[in-house]
C-alpha cells in the first residue's frame, strides 16, 4: 500500500500506523463530479487532514489514537467514474481485510457507493447503513446521472442494504416513494431537532453491523456552512455525536465516512470541526466496542 502524499490524519501527534496494526484506515477521496449547487468538495479531504494536525489526542473521554490510525494514499479520481468507484472499493476492502474500520473522507456523497461496494466485496457479511443528511439521496438518477450524489442511497438500497436516515429535511416525491418501496426507516429533522432527540432505536431486525455515513449538510448550516447544498433546520453538534453513539451502543460500527465538505477560504474553523467530528467518532467506537472485533 502506497504512502500518502497529503498530510496524514493527526500526523502532528502520531506516526502513520502500519496498515495491519491500525484500528482505523483513513481513506481520502477528493472526488467531485456531480455537485449541483455549490462546489469545492474535491478540496475537502486535504483540508480535513491538514486541520487534524491541530487536534488533541485526548478527545475529552479517551485517546482513540492509541488504537492506531493509518492514512492511506489519496484515491485517484481521474478517469471513468466506474473505475474511480472500483478504486474506492479496493481501498475499503484493504482496510477491512487488515482488520480496520474504513474512515472515508470525501468528496461528494457518490463516494459512499464505492465504500459500500468495498464492504460488500470484503466478505464482511450482512450490514446496514445509517445516514445523516439533509437530503434523502434516493433519486433514481439526477440530471441524467445514475451516479449522482443525489442518487447514492438509491444505489445502496437497490443493492439490498437496509437503510436508516437521520436529519433529512429536503425530499422529493420520488424519494418518498423510494422510501416506501425499499423499507427505508426515517427519523427526519423535524422530529429529531424540534424534539431534541439525542438517540434513536434501530429496528429489531436491522443488521448487527452498521456503516455510518455523514453528509455534513445533515448538520445545521450554523455548524457547517461549508457545503454545497446547505439546508436550515439541521442537527446540532452534540446531537450528531449522541445519535452516532446511540447507534454504536446498539450495533457494531464497521466503518464511517464524512462527505460533501467544501472548505471556505479563510474560515479554517470548519475544517477543524470536520476533523474533530471524525476523531470523536473514532473515540465513540473505541469506547463502545473494540474496532475490528
Amino acid at each position: 500500500m502506497n504512502e500518502p502524499e497529503a498530510p496524514i490524519f493527526l500526523g502532528s501527534e502520531v506516526a502513520n500506523a502500519p496498515p495491519e496494526l491500525a484500528a482505523f484506515h483513513v481513506i481520502p477521496v477528493p472526488f467531485e463530479r456531480s455537485t449541483s449547487y455549490g462546489g469545492g468538495t474535491a478540496a475537502g479531504p486535504a483540508a480535513i487532514l491538514e486541520a487534524s494536525w491541530q487536534l488533541e489526542t485526548w478527545d475529552g473521554a479517551s485517546n482513540p489514537s492509541l488504537l492506531g490510525i493509518h492514512t492511506q494514499a489519496t484515491v485517484a479520481v481521474d478517469g471513468d467514474i466506474e473505475a474511480v468507484l472500483e478504486a474506492i472499493a479496493v481501498a475499503t476492502e484493504a482496510a477491512v481485510r487488515a482488520g480496520a474500520l474504513p474512515v472515508a473522507i470525501g468528496g461528494e456523497h457518490t463516494v459512499t457507493w464505492g465504500v459500500v461496494q468495498g464492504l460488500l466485496d470484503s466478505g464482511i457479511g450482512t450490514f446496514g447503513v445509517v445516514q445523516i443528511d439533509a437530503h434523502a439521496d434516493l433519486r433514481d438518477s439526477y440530471e441524467g446521472n445514475r451516479y449522482s450524489h443525489a442518487s447514492v442511497m438509491r444505489l445502496v438500497v437497490e443493492a439490498g442494504v437496509p437503510l436508516v436516515q437521520l436529519g433529512v429535511r429536503a425530499c422529493c416525491l420520488e424519494e418518498l416513494q423510494a422510501r416506501r418501496d425499499h423499507g427505508v426507516v426515517a427519523h427526519d429533522a423535524r422530529e429529531l431537532v424540534t424534539g431534541n432527540c439525542m438517540a434513536i432505536e434501530l429496528p429489531a431486525d436491522f443488521p448487527e453491523q452498521v456503516f455510518f455515513t455523514v453528509d455534513v449538510d445533515g448538520l445545521d448550516p450554523s455548524v457547517f456552512p461549508s457545503t454545497g447544498t446547505p439546508v436550515p433546520g439541521g442537527l446540532g453538534w452534540y446531537q450528531t455525536l449522541a445519535l452516532f453513539e446511540s447507534v454504536a451502543r446498539q450495533r457494531r460500527i464497521i466503518g464511517f465516512d464524512l462527505m460533501e465538505f467544501a472548505p471556505i477560504p479563510g474560515f479554517h474553523a470548519y475544517q477543524f470541526a470536520a476533523a474533530q467530528l471524525l476523531y470523536q467518532f473514532m473515540g465513540i467506537c473505541q469506547r463502545t466496542r473494540s474496532p475490528g472485533s
